[in-house]
């Protein structure tokens, strides 16, 4: 098999690896217990509770911690784009360099620009990413901004006002997702530099790792029993408050 041949297969094995793994997970998530699935229902716990409480600093606070990690990324994405450019002038010291490794595949000029180009498309599209998730935790800001006090008692609209605040928390937190995906695979990306089938091995492992964290990880099991802790306290709550005094 010559070695653009099998260069376009492992390029097709990464796009259906990203592509597939996406759909799967959303797929997936609707029925299984995993970390956007059970985060999404913390949230909403959250701008419940959030509601019954005057002074919200604390939310905030909070707010601002996660808003300030997706910053570190889209700012880090802008460094790694000039980097990931600036190696385009110097595609001919990369190929000497790739040439001198051991086991690597015979790299050509045009190829390594295509494997740039590549890795310069997904940090833009992750920068995008992220950028867009900063936007969305701070329309959550406004709507938190926006929450009217109340006591115990809720009516409707106010739980469907803690739902849609939730769901713009969701968005971002998948924007976020998305973005740190966008990391993953490009990793993957870096291997194909090498050789074609250390790309396909390294697109198949992103894919296991992913799924392993997001579904079979020790922390989707204790965020999935605080999420369902959470909905026992709730109804044994909403038990106490319809007896009779």
């Amino acid at each position: 098999m010559t070695g653009s041949v099998l260069d376009l297969i492992a390029f097709i094995c990464f796009v259906v690896s990203w592509i597939g793994y996406t759909y799967f997970a959303k797929w997936k998530a609707k029925n299984t217990n995993c970390l956007a699935r059970c985060l999404h229902q913390h949230r909403i716990h959250w701008m419940n509770e959030l509601m019954r409480y005057e002074m919200r600093v604390g939310e905030a606070a909070l707010m601002a911690n996660i808003e300030r990690n997706t910053t570190f990324f889209a700012s880090t994405t802008m460094l790694i784009l000039a980097g990931v450019l600036a190696l385009f002038a110097h595609v001919e010291r990369l190929e000497s360099v790739i040439v001198s490794i051991p086991f690597t595949a015979t790299p050509s000029y045009a190829l390594i620009q295509i494997k740039l180009s590549l890795l310069t498309f997904i940090f833009v599209m992750a920068f995008f990413q992220f950028t867009w998730s900063m936007r969305q935790y701070g329309f959550v800001n406004v709507m938190v901004g926006a929450t009217p006090l109340r006591g115990r008692e809720t009516s409707d609209h106010m739980k469907n006002y803690a739902t849609q605040m939730a769901v713009v928390q969701d968005q971002a937190a998948h924007s976020y997702n998305y973005g740190m995906r966008a990391y993953y695979f490009s990793m993957a990306v870096l291997s194909w530099f090498f050789h074609p089938l250390l790309f396909i091995a390294s697109s198949l492992l992103v894919v296991y790792t992913l799924y392993a964290r997001e579904f079979k990880s020790k922390a989707v099991v204790a965020i999935t029993c605080g999420m369902i802790m959470l909905q026992k306290e709730e109804r044994e709550r909403k038990e106490r408050e319809s007896q009779p005094r």
